[in-house]
Formats: structure tokens, C-alpha cells, sequence
């Protein structure tokens, strides 16, 4: 297998923008991309595009806008792990010979409001059973029994995202937020306050891909693993509010980690530095969980004991994540991977994590396909 490297990365800032279309904001990314990689049309082989809400051939459309099309495309939807698993795809082709490099964008305008989704079942949004925030909700409950985590943890990790999103540029919300501000933010569904959720947004971002090492200082991608859902715990990621009940089935995070961790020979000691999912902030301490950044059962602990900060390790989401970021869910993982990448490169400014060499990228979507990414300098 040839070694896969990042030769070049592009985003749009996540927000919303109104007189853009998803098309244009997909162009911006990867024009930026392939500008930083040094390549025009004809220099890549294959692209893979990551997005849930764009329509048919939305890929081939950004493509076309820019006069690079005519190379296999491919659209992927695994929710809001779409362009992890993009990534992953694309990733496997190089790896495996097939192609020298290859793009991997994502792109996505969401609707305001709740998302809906086609994955569920009509009876189950006529009852109120939406993904967010009824099944968000819940599964933070059973959180807050589990692992002893407290409404006051909850409230404390969007405080820490909010404070690292104030230096972001790319986020669409740059704002400290205290503790007591965000417990007095409106119940949206309890536990969960307004400010512990993430918005729903625009934004696009993108990733080259090549087997050529581009330089002393190359980013490489050490493991890139996807995984679905087992039958399992009646709150799983992939049938809310069905299944059993039993919670001894792996989750697919634990999976797609385990597999990552592997394939990569390294381990949850060995990070510097993670992006991973936080679409509410419980999400966020099952996701720490999950990984192995503490232990099962152990969240509250983790949070009490400023776990993912700066200035601890390894430090999460220091973009700010996606409740700073907001969540345009086709750009969301690929996002992660632009904002790792500066960080293995020492280009992150002001969010820098001091002599970060191992990273790891993290979403879960719909499906439910959860994608663990693992770069290395």
C-alpha cells in the first residue's frame, strides 16, 4: 500500500450566506485547495464529494463551475459523516495505486431549524421523535446517569468550544460564553439548553490527496476507518427510540477507533490533538468516551478535570468544534481535517497546539456510519 499524503487544503467559512449557492461555496474550498497543492486541471484523477442536503450530482456541479470536470466523481451521504467518508474512499484509491492523487470536497446549505431527515420514520416526527433535539436529549440523559455527568459538565463544554471558537475565523460564532450564560440559555429539550446545541449552517471545505510526499513537513493520513451500526442499545446512533436493550454492543465510534488505532499503531495515549463530534455537548463526552480520551463511564470525571482544553492532551476541538463552528454536515469532517492539518503543519495561529505531530478527526452520522481519521507529521 502507497502512503497517502494532504498536498493541499481549502475551506469557506462556515456561516450562512445567503447570495451563495452551495455550488459556489464548494468551488471556494476547492479552488483553495488545489491552489495550495500547485495543481490545475488534468493533475488530479478522481474526486469524492461529501453531502447530504445538495441534490443530485452535486459534486459534478462544483466541478463543472470551475472547467475541472470529465474525472470520476463521486457523491457520497453518510450524514454527518459524509465527508469523512469521502475522504475515506478517496484515501483507499491512492493508497491502493489506482490513482496518484484525487480531490475529496464537501459542501452543504441546511435548512433552519430542526433537521429533518428521511431516515425517519414518519410516525417518529409526528410523535416529536426528531433526531435534535428529542433523541440528542434523551441520549444525554442516559448520559448523565451513566457516567455521572452533571448539567453543570454539559454546560461546560460549549463554554470551552465557544472559548477556543473566539479564534477561528472560519466559525460562525466567536463569542466567550460562561457556564451560568449558557445554563440560562432557553430548554430546548431537557437537559439541554439552546447554547448546548449546535446551529445547522453553510460552509464548504476540501482536501488533495496524493501518494508524492510534498515536502519535509507532509501531513500524511495514517488510518482512515468507517463504520456502521450493530443491532444494539435502543438509544444507538442508528434506530432512536428502537432496539434492544442491551449496551454491550459496540458502538461504531468504538469500532471505526479501534480500527483506526490499528491500522495507524498508535493509540489514544499517542494523540496531540482532536476534532471530534459535539452536535450537543453530551455527543461530545460520549464521543471522548468512545475513543478512549478517558474512560467508558468516566465523562463526567473528564470534563470536571478540564479534560480537552488547551493547554492539556490532548486538546479537543480546538477550532471551537461544531458548536462554535456551526455543522453544514457535508463540510463538517473535512472541516476538522483542514483545522488538523494546519495544526500537524504549526500553522494554526493563535489556536496552535504546541508540538502537535499525531491528530485525530472524528464524526458519526446518520446511518449510523461513524469515520475516525488519524494524521501524522
Amino acid at each position: 500500500m502507497k502512503p497517502v499524503y494532504v498536498a493541499g487544503v481549502g475551506i469557506h467559512a462556515f456561516g450562512r450566506f445567503a447570495d451563495r449557492s452551495v455550488t459556489a461555496l464548494g468551488a471556494h474550498a476547492v479552488r483553495a485547495a488545489l491552489a495550495e497543492a500547485g495543481l490545475g486541471r488534468g493533475d488530479f484523477q478522481a474526486a469524492f464529494c461529501g453531502t447530504v442536503y445538495s441534490g443530485v450530482a452535486a459534486g459534478h456541479k462544483v466541478l463543472t463551475a470551475l472547467g475541472l470536470s470529465g474525472v470520476p466523481t463521486v457523491n457520497v451521504e453518510a450524514g454527518c459523516a459524509s465527508g469523512g467518508a469521502a475522504l475515506a474512499l478517496g484515501a483507499a484509491q491512492v493508497a491502493s495505486g489506482r490513482y496518484d492523487t484525487v480531490l475529496v470536497f464537501g459542501m452543504e446549505k441546511m435548512p433552519r431549524g430542526i433537521i429533518r431527515s428521511t431516515f425517519f420514520e414518519p410516525w417518529r416526527e409526528e410523535a416529536g421523535l426528531s433526531p435534535a433535539p428529542a433523541y440528542f436529549a434523551l441520549r444525554a440523559q442516559r448520559l448523565m446517569m451513566e457516567s455521572d455527568v452533571r448539567l453543570e459538565d454539559l454546560a461546560r463544554v460549549s463554554a470551552k468550544n465557544h472559548r477556543h471558537g473566539v479564534q477561528n475565523p472560519y466559525a460562525m460564532y466567536r463569542k466567550v460564553l460562561s457556564v451560568e450564560e449558557i445554563l440560562s440559555s432557553p430548554v430546548v429539550c431537557e437537559p439541554l439548553r439552546l447554547l448546548m446545541l449546535c446551529a445547522p449552517n453553510e460552509g464548504a471545505a476540501a482536501v488533495v490527496l496524493t501518494a508524492r510526499q510534498p515536502g519535509s513537513r507532509a501531513v500524511r493520513v495514517a488510518a482512515a476507518a468507517l463504520r456502521s451500526h450493530h443491532a444494539g442499545s435502543v438509544l444507538g446512533e442508528h434506530t432512536p427510540m428502537s432496539g434492544v436493550a442491551s449496551a454491550t454492543v459496540a458502538a461504531p465510534t468504538e469500532m471505526a477507533a479501534r480500527d483506526a488505532y490499528e491500522e495507524a499503531g498508535l493509540g489514544p495515549a499517542d494523540l496531540d490533538v482532536v476534532e471530534l463530534q459535539d452536535t450537543d455537548s453530551g455527543r461530545e463526552i460520549l464521543s471522548a468516551e468512545e475513543l478512549g480520551l478517558c474512560a467508558r463511564g468516566g465523562g463526567g470525571r473528564w470534563v470536571r478535570d478540564r479534560g480537552g482544553e488547551m493547554g492539556t492532551r490532548p486538546p479537543v476541538n480546538p477550532s471551537g468544534g461544531l458548536l462554535s463552528k456551526g455543522e453544514p454536515l457535508g463540510a463538517s469532517a473535512l472541516g476538522q481535517v483542514v483545522e488538523l492539518t494546519w495544526q500537524l503543519r504549526g500553522a494554526a495561529g493563535p489556536r496552535q497546539v504546541e508540538a502537535a505531530r499525531v491528530a485525530l478527526a472524528h464524526t458519526v452520522g446518520r446511518g449510523a456510519n461513524a469515520c475516525v481519521l488519524i494524521l501524522t507529521r
